[in-house]
């Protein structure tokens, strides 16, 4: 059966990040895409130039419409902007049992912040919990957990620690800020900690990176897939989007992964 899989992020129009991405990245990895949208947003490979962030009335709606007819076997949750939509969305979710996989969107590719600073508690209150998977970056866990940026894998996993105390119930701590040949992950649950180590690859080709991993992590689980596995497809699967992306022409900045690597059969 081909899992049902709920995108709940901003839309990015030039197709590289944001819902366009998850709804992409969760079909290339075999499952059936439903988005709701957050933010509408002008930006493109160079920047973000405008946020309109939609009410929460209407995020909280779409949901609801969502769950009154459609089975959820998983979900992401990417791009929420302030406090009021993540209290909503953490209010709309209750009671859903299917793992939800939360990525802390907080600041663009090009710099430019998605997420108030001020709304940064209500993520750690009221979204964290219901988390089967955090996907944070280095910069988005020091922002969650009010402290330095970690600069070496000790750190990581202390973070990654802190972030489970908070009641995430798996951490993946993206290592791709440590600098170096490698990019080194971690991921931390009930079940142990594992370090999933990269290659570096060499490329300006990563804007949605993390929505992309995030989404794909997300089909794998509504599949079925425990967390090792589903993260470690979807690392391989990100990989070879980066890798396959110089088959695009899009942009002249940080151009998009490219999705549908995968050549047919």
């Amino acid at each position: 059966m081909i899992p049902n899989i709920l995108s709940i992020a901003g839309s990015d129009p030039s197709g590289g990040a944001g819902i366009q991405a998850d709804i992409k990245s969760i079909s290339a990895n075999r499952g059936y895409a439903m988005a709701v949208i957050t933010a509408l947003t002008a930006q493109n490979t160079r920047g973000v130039q405008a946020v309109q962030l939609l009410q929460p009335e209407i995020i909280t709606a779409q949901i609801a419409s969502i769950r009154d007819d459609i089975r959820i076997d998983a979900v992401k949750i990417g791009m929420l902007g302030n406090a009021e939509i993540i209290q909503a969305v953490g209010q709309a979710l209750r009671g859903l049992e299917a793992p939800i996989v939360l990525d802390p969107v907080m600041v663009a590719k090009g710099g430019d912040r998605l997420l108030a600073a001020e709304a940064v508690d209500a993520l750690r209150q009221d979204l964290l919990p219901l988390a089967a998977l955090i996907t944070p970056n280095l910069p988005e866990a020091a922002d969650l957990l009010r402290v330095d940026e970690a600069r070496a894998k000790p750190a990581m996993r202390d973070q990654a620690e802190q972030l489970l105390a908070l009641g995430a119930r798996g951490v993946l701590m993206k290592g791709g800020h440590l600098g170096g040949a490698d990019s080194p992950d971690l991921l931390l649950h009930s079940g142990g900690a594992d370090w999933l180590e990269g290659a570096r690859i060499d490329s300006p080709n990563t804007h949605g990176t993390g929505c992309t991993l995030s989404s794909a992590i997300a089909a794998h689980l509504g599949a079925g897939r425990d967390l090792k596995e589903a993260v470690t497809l979807s690392k391989i699967y990100i990989a070879n989007a980066i890798s396959g992306a110089g088959d695009l022409s899009v942009g002249h900045g940080h151009g998009p992964t490219h999705h549908f690597h995968a050549k047919p059969n």
